[in-house]
């Protein structure tokens, strides 16, 4: 580009030195000089104009250049788009065992750029006007408006950084997971910005029925031994053959014998029993003994002589 501009102002020179050139004999000389001067001028200035100009020009390409497309394209992960946006890098999607996981600051950041997050070294805490949202590292949940999603792997600390299942984080954000097998992508559709509370969403009969078979059957158990005992409860609630409430089937003869003494209802369950409850209300399944609907810790129980064995989680084995 300089080239060109400086062949135009030379090219301009030359034809005003032949216009001087044809001019006539008898005019003064200083005039001449004057005439010289001033083209002398005018072409340093303007030369000096276009050199800015294209500093100007190549300070922008330069600066266009710095933000190069491939580091903007690398900077995006176009695999997992929210609202059809790829979403930041600073999510940090990654795949283990068909489960996408996601780093939860960033991600809750990308869902709600107004969000704030705190850690204290082992819990990160994510807040927003709708929304208080708790992971702890190890724990087998997160936590967000007294809703317990359950987490078979646990959230997990990787490179620094929290990471949990994309699926749990849009849940808690009120948001939609999808897959585009066409694309290969992860689609991430906003919703309401919250997830319902669980004042509202868990129905408390339920709860405290399920809450107190679970400390009475499974109180010493661990947090999945305990789920397992409520999953069982909930496998005969939405099979046909039992009744279809959770009290309807505590209540069945020669099945839950606190129930029937009465004693049940009396029982003040602890927290992660409580906890427990819920995670299986929420819709989380111990894996192990899925479809179980039965469990026992006789050695030759009804069920083990005529039921499907499962697998033994604790103190109880668990029969389909």
């Amino acid at each position: 580009m300089t080239r060109k501009l400086v062949s135009v102002l030379l090219s301009a020179f030359a034809l005003l030195l032949l216009m001087g050139a044809s001019a006539p004999l008898e005019q003064p000389d200083t005039l001449l000089a004057e005439e010289e001067s001033a083209v002398f001028l005018s072409a340093a200035l303007e030369t000096e104009a276009y050199v800015h100009l294209e500093e100007a020009v190549e300070g922008a390409v330069q600066a266009t250049a710095s933000a190069n497309p491939l580091e903007v394209a690398e900077s995006t992960d176009n695999k997992l788009l929210i609202d059809g946006v790829p979403a930041p890098i600073e999510v940090g999607r990654v795949q283990k065992d068909g489960v996408t996981y996601v780093a939860l600051a960033p991600m809750a950041q990308a869902l709600n750029p107004s969000a704030q997050v705190a850690w204290d070294g082992s819990t990160a805490t994510v807040t927003t006007p709708a929304l208080r949202l708790t992971a702890k590292v190890g724990q087998l949940y997160l936590e967000a408006n007294g809703r317990y999603l359950y987490l078979p792997e646990g959230v997990q600390l990787s490179g620094g950084r929290v990471i949990v299942p994309l699926w749990a984080v849009a849940e808690a954000f009120g948001a939609t997971v999808g897959w585009n097998a066409a694309a290969g992508t992860v689609t991430v559709t906003r919703g309401s910005g919250a997830i319902q509370p669980g004042d509202s969403y868990y129905n408390q009969e339920d709860l405290f029925w399920l809450s107190r078979v679970i400390y009475a059957e499974s109180g010493n158990q661990s947090l999945e031994g305990k789920m397992a005992v409520g999953n069982v409860v909930l496998n005969r609630v939405a099979n046909p053959i039992y009744p279809n409430t959770i009290q309807g089937v505590l209540a069945q003869k020669n099945q839950f014998s606190t129930y029937k003494s009465g004693a049940l209802a009396y029982r003040t369950p602890t927290e992660s029993c409580i906890i427990a409850a819920k995670l299986v209300l929420d819709g989380g399944v111990v894996e192990e003994t899925e479809g179980a609907l039965y469990f026992d810790s006789a050695r030759n129980s009804w069920a083990s002589r005529n039921r499907t064995y499962v697998t033994t989680l604790g103190g109880h084995k668990f029969y389909r």
